[in-house]
């Protein structure tokens, strides 16, 4: 992979990041595709994790956008109990790895991620690894699937699309 497509990458993962720190959710949502996959699967031993997440347990399943616009719709009117108030948080992206995509331009990309968050007069934190897979859209990508891998399963405070 050349340094120019790696720059380009980083800096639509940080402007993901960014935007779903800033509570940017329109601007958010557009970065993924319409039949985007969005799952965090629950771990099923100390070192194996869930594979199926139409059949076994998952912490976040979401077949496509759908999902996550609701959500987005359920924060907006108050209706999301575990976020109200919406906590602050400080997402960080690193060792960002873009592996060979298909004929059709698509990217697999690996980071590793780190979300610090603040509610309640309390802080926390979730970190883990993921997986997008992206698709060439205009002059950027779109997300067709997003695989999260939460490493510090036990979690003390409600987890959302926002914590990953």
């Amino acid at each position: 992979m050349n340094s120019e497509l790696q720059y380009k990458v980083e800096q639509f993962l940080f402007n993901k990041a960014e935007l779903c720190d800033r509570q940017a959710w329109d601007e958010y949502l557009e970065l993924f595709d319409e039949q985007c996959e969005f799952h965090i699967p629950q771990w099923d031993s100390e070192h194996q994790y869930t594979a199926d997440p139409k059949r076994e347990m998952s912490l976040i399943y979401y077949a496509n956008r759908s999902g996550l616009e609701d959500r987005v719709y359920r924060i907006r009117t108050g209706k999301s109990a575990a976020s109200t108030p919406m906590p602050r948080t400080q997402h960080q992206i690193s060792n960002v790895r873009i592996r060979a995509g298909g004929a059709d331009g698509e990217l697999q990309v690996q980071a590793n991620w780190s979300t610090l968050f603040y509610r309640f007069q309390a802080s926390g934190h979730f970190y883990g690894y993921v997986t997008y897979q992206l698709k060439p859209h205009q002059d950027s990508w779109k997300i067709t699937r997003k695989h999260i891998v939460l490493l510090n399963d036990t979690i003390n405070a409600g987890l959302d699309f926002y914590h990953v």
